[in-house]
């Protein structure tokens, strides 16, 4: 495809809520080299040295990889209540280990933070977020910082993205777990600030709750940040504002890139850019309730997943640009924002597409990405142009 054409192409496949960006073609040719293989659907990432990173497995365990020999160590002491090996036999589940974070006084500490999707046999699962301690390859003095009841039978949406604010709070990220609108209560479960699920939560990082979150009301659910979430996995600090940005999975289209407001509502089950699965659905209407609109949506889908700011030298043009990763086009987006507004937009990797599950960066600022494949890879994305 001609890089006229790709313009073309490029004008149609994203809207801004804010104002129309300007659609671009990067001068940078980045290029793939995948550094490990073998890993059972990866699902973050997190550097404990620029060689050794902790990687979770959704269809597997808690690993440390070195990066130099490939050496990979499972680490022991994972809570008992994972879900089990059903997700590898039907892909219609989603549980497993999600997200592996580490503390920001982690070199003093050692705390390491897990989002899974957590078992009650005879029940169903939940999303479960806990703090460990991560000493000689074992997990240790494990506490649950966040458990988003009800544990139920359906297996979709859990959510479990987290990160560290700079105000160093832990923002996470729980799904509303429903697959088809159809079956949305009178209330819908993301917009009943009783109910745990499809809220993002701002916690203190032994899980108490910060006196400076927003009040939802002596009824709500504490800790609450945001409601109105679907499916949000991906969430990142913009490391020069502060400003905290998410990705959200829409049903029939409607993914978004959204920044992260306290108190905001942004408005799911109500309102999407997308469609529903169930079509019969309509849904209520709240009264006096304020929506917030997203910065980005695609009116195709993209199953937008684990985001980051980059912040390295490799690729000057990219310098603190958002990148976006996506599930069901296998594509890698890059956003350049000012002023907290999308301006410009890439899709990346066009001729080379593969399920791809998040996007991180090394100390050294090395630029990485983690597929998500039964032969799931962590790949190294380099500048080609250099």
């Amino acid at each position: 495809m001609n890089k006229l054409l790709f313009l073309l192409v490029l004008i149609v496949i994203g809207c801004s809520k804010a104002e129309k960006p300007i659609q671009v073609i990067s001068k940078t040719n980045p290029i793939k080299e995948a550094i490990v293989d073998s890993l059972k659907h990866p699902w973050s990432m997190a550097f404990i040295s620029e060689e050794e990173v902790l990687v979770s497995e959704k269809d597997g365990d808690l690993l440390k990889v070195n990066l130099s020999t490939k050496k990979k160590t499972v680490i022991k002491g994972f809570p008992r209540d994972l879900t089990d090996s059903i997700r590898v036999v039907w892909r219609g589940d989603n549980s497993g280990i999600f997200e592996v974070v580490l503390d920001p006084d982690y070199k003093h500490n050692n705390y390491v933070y897990l989002s899974y999707a957590a078992k009650r046999e005879g029940i169903g699962s939940a999303t479960k977020v806990v703090r460990a301690t991560l000493k000689n390859d074992s997990l240790t003095q494990i506490k649950t910082i966040l458990e988003a009841g009800p544990y139920l039978r359906e297996y979709h949406h859990y959510g479990g993205g987290m990160t560290f604010g700079i105000d160093r709070k832990l923002y996470i990220t729980m799904g509303e777990r429903l697959f088809k609108e159809i079956d949305e209560p009178e209330m819908p479960i993301a917009q009943d600030l009783k109910d745990k699920r499809g809220k993002i939560y701002r916690l203190n990082p032994d899980g108490s709750i910060p006196k400076n979150n927003p009040d939802f009301g002596p009824d709500a659910v504490p800790g609450m940040y945001a409601v109105g979430i679907r499916a949000a996995q991906g969430i990142a600090v913009e490391p020069h504002t502060g400003t905290i940005w998410f990705s959200e999975h829409g049903t029939r289209q409607g993914d978004e890139v959204n920044k992260l407001k306290a108190g905001a509502n942004y408005g799911w089950p109500i309102i999407t850019t997308g469609g529903y699965r169930s079509r019969e659905y309509i849904p209520p209407t709240i009264e006096g309730a304020v929506y917030t609109d997203p910065q980005w949506y695609w009116p195709h889908t993209v199953a937008p997943t684990g985001l980051m700011f980059y912040t390295g030298d490799e690729f000057p043009e990219w310098k603190n640009d958002l990148l976006v990763p996506g599930l069901s086009k296998g594509s890698l987006w890059r956003f350049s924002i000012k002023n907290d507004t999308i301006k410009s937009a890439e899709e990346l990797f066009i001729d080379d597409r593969v399920r791809s599950r998040k996007v991180i960066q090394s100390p050294d600022g090395k630029l990485y990405m983690l597929t998500d494949e039964d032969d799931g890879k962590i790949v190294r994305i380099k500048n080609n142009t250099l």
